[in-house]
């Protein structure tokens, strides 16, 4: 039997990560006086409430994720004021990535505990990944591997400039 390697020395930066806040938290720490937006933590947005970056390790191209900045595991346990945010931003970068990605489609969705599938639990954070038809290419079901066509600097760069174009009204 033959191991197939896969080299992604991106991934060393998380692997060796410090940069977590004092409760441990790397989500957090992405929110801790960061400014509007922070092109070294893939940060796109500061509302009053919530916060939104790029997923680093996106199950997609433009894969972001939608955060309180309460430090909170529970949809009960946030703010009515950093739900409604929250949804409307959902709403705003659903709209956001149709016009600049133009995907066929999106997921979106929360793992609420471990057991449903959350990697980082403790602080509740909302998925908002662009689908493709044919996106799911073989490269996924056969060798559990995705294949990104962008770099997360070349998205980024794009969202950031739709944005600025037309800037989230809270």
């Amino acid at each position: 039997m033959t191991i197939d390697r896969l080299y992604t020395p991106w991934r060393m930066d998380y692997v060796t990560s410090t940069k977590k806040n004092e409760n441990g938290c790397i989500f957090c720490a992405k929110s801790d006086d960061a400014p509007e937006f922070d092109r070294d933590n893939y940060l796109l947005f500061r509302g009053p409430n919530t916060f939104v970056v790029m997923n680093i390790y996106p199950y997609n191209t433009g894969h972001l994720m939608i955060l309180p900045y309460d430090h909170v595991s529970s949809l009960m346990s946030m703010s009515p004021e950093a739900r409604c945010e929250m949804m409307h931003l959902t709403s705003y970068f659903t709209e956001l990535l149709s016009t600049v990605m133009r995907p066929d489609g999106f997921n979106v969705g929360m793992n609420l505990g471990r057991a449903a599938g959350a990697g980082i639990d403790s602080h509740l954070h909302l998925h908002l990944v662009p689908r493709w038809n044919g996106d799911s290419s073989f490269m996924a079901v056969v060798s559990n591997t995705r294949v990104l066509p962008e770099t997360l600097e070349a998205t980024y760069e794009r969202i950031l400039t739709a944005m600025q174009q037309n800037p989230p009204q809270l």
